[in-house]
């Protein structure tokens, strides 16, 4: 396990890729790594589209970041969450090839680690119907295994494979600014009535249980759900050399370029 720390947005996102790609090479033990953002910034999902789901202006002119993830799902707008990333590889007895199954296992240790932490969770058997309200955002739409409290969604997930390795990430939010949210992801219809929408159906942990729960604890928390779902125990780690070198050369030759950023798959399918 990584302890928590916060970073610059863009090394969020290589230092998960890196984790994965190293993975791939070396096929080591899983990783579970706990971050937060240096700054507010928005994470796109890796097919999602810049001029249709973000409001591009809003972001360049309130200086917040955007950063394309290397997994799948929605945006996410940053800075008042816990984000999680766990790399695994798809033939670990702790998880499962079939990517439904793995969602359910990490929903799983997320549920029991957010009632360590006071938070009353369930899962999601069938995802929501209908048109999400806050179009790009993922926590407007609930999936299969993710997770609602009070009725709620409190929880977003998304994950990528290759090569026998998987990488997902997660986002549990302890606070919610809807506004913000609506003025940063998505283009379409009054922000105000968007805003009402969405808090309508996304909760977070100071909604649920007040400031009662602090980051720390809520790591902690999360960190004995998977011990005790997963039956491990969890030993704290840092970057390796050869991770540490590879996430510098994702920075510099992906994660810093807005080809990436902005452009994405299609950029690179068109090179």
């Amino acid at each position: 396990m990584i302890p928590f720390a916060r970073h610059d947005p863009f090394e969020n996102m290589a230092i998960d890729e890196a984790l994965f790609r190293m993975h791939q090479q070396e096929r080591q033990p899983p990783v579970l790594r706990f971050y937060g953002w240096k700054r507010p910034a928005v994470t796109l999902g890796y097919f999602q589209d810049v001029d249709d789901e973000l409001n591009y202006a809003y972001c360049r002119d309130s200086g917040i970041p955007i950063v394309r993830r290397p997994t799948g799902g929605k945006a996410v707008l940053h800075g008042c969450d816990l984000t999680y990333s766990l790399v695994a590889g798809e033939r670990s007895s702790l998880f499962s090839a079939d990517v439904v199954e793995t969602y359910r296992i990490i929903s799983g240790c997320i549920i029991r680690g957010l009632a360590v932490a006071g938070i009353d969770a369930h899962m999601v058997e069938e995802g929501r119907r209908g048109t999400p309200p806050g179009e790009g955002f993922c926590f407007a739409t609930s999936y299969r295994h993710e997770l609602l409290a009070g009725g709620k969604k409190i929880c977003g997930s998304a994950q990528m494979r290759a090569r026998g390795v998987f990488l997902q990430h997660g986002s549990v939010l302890v606070d919610l600014d809807p506004l913000a949210v609506c003025s940063a992801i998505g283009k379409t219809g009054d922000i105000q009535k968007r805003a009402r929408e969405i808090t309508a159906v996304v909760t977070s942990v100071r909604e649920t249980v007040g400031d009662a729960v602090g980051m720390d604890d809520l790591c902690r928390g999360l960190a004995a759900g998977f011990e005790e779902v997963l039956h491990v125990r969890l030993a704290e780690g840092d970057l390796s050399p050869e991770e540490d070198a590879l996430k510098e050369k994702l920075l510099a030759d992906k994660y810093r370029r807005d080809e990436w950023n902005l452009k994405g798959w299609s950029a690179q399918r068109g090179s």
